[in-house]
């Protein structure tokens, strides 16, 4: 099984002021992508995880990135280096995604064994590992390899989409 993955984040903006005969402006364009092949070194990722999932009212979840989360066609998938991660809230949710901490074996790589991520409704977070960067965001299975998400409060569940790039190697 092949996987080719292309990451991106832009950002535009035009900046104006009015003035006495004119309008100056600042205009701002900025991008950063990645494009990886299919494998396991530098620019290179072989799994890919996605979902749509809800969690009840105050609940949490440990995803588990060592050998639980399943593909598309229902293989297991062991995560070594997490290459992008990539988490939306709902629009719809009235509570808050929460993403990190897990109470035993966190995934720390990225937040620390006790960082979180607060996702308001709406909010998207992306982060992904350059091109030439062979170690990447790493996972321990058995010691390093749970990514808590949590409903911030009671009274409604919450939505939020993921996708997981990485490798197995």
């Amino acid at each position: 099984m092949a996987l080719t993955s292309d990451f991106g984040v832009s950002v535009s903006g035009l900046l104006t002021k009015a003035a006495d005969l004119s309008v100056p402006s600042d205009s701002l364009t900025w991008t950063r992508g990645v494009h990886l092949d299919t494998g396991t070194g530098a620019g290179k990722a072989d799994l890919r995880f996605t979902d749509t999932r809800t969690l009840a009212a105050s609940a949490t979840e440990d995803l588990d990135l060592a050998g639980v989360l399943t593909d598309a066609f229902g293989a297991a998938l062991t995560f070594v280096r997490i290459k992008g991660l990539f988490i939306s809230a709902s629009a719809a949710n009235a509570n808050n995604v929460v993403v990190g901490a897990a109470a035993s074996n966190a995934w720390a790589t990225l937040l620390n064994a006790t960082g979180t991520l607060t996702l308001r409704p709406g909010a998207t977070v992306g982060v992904m590992s350059g091109a030439a960067d062979a170690t990447c965001m790493a996972v321990t299975a058995g010691t390093g390899d749970l990514l808590k998400v949590a409903n911030s409060g009671a009274g409604t569940g919450v939505t939020y989409d993921i996708v997981i790039v990485g490798a197995s190697a």
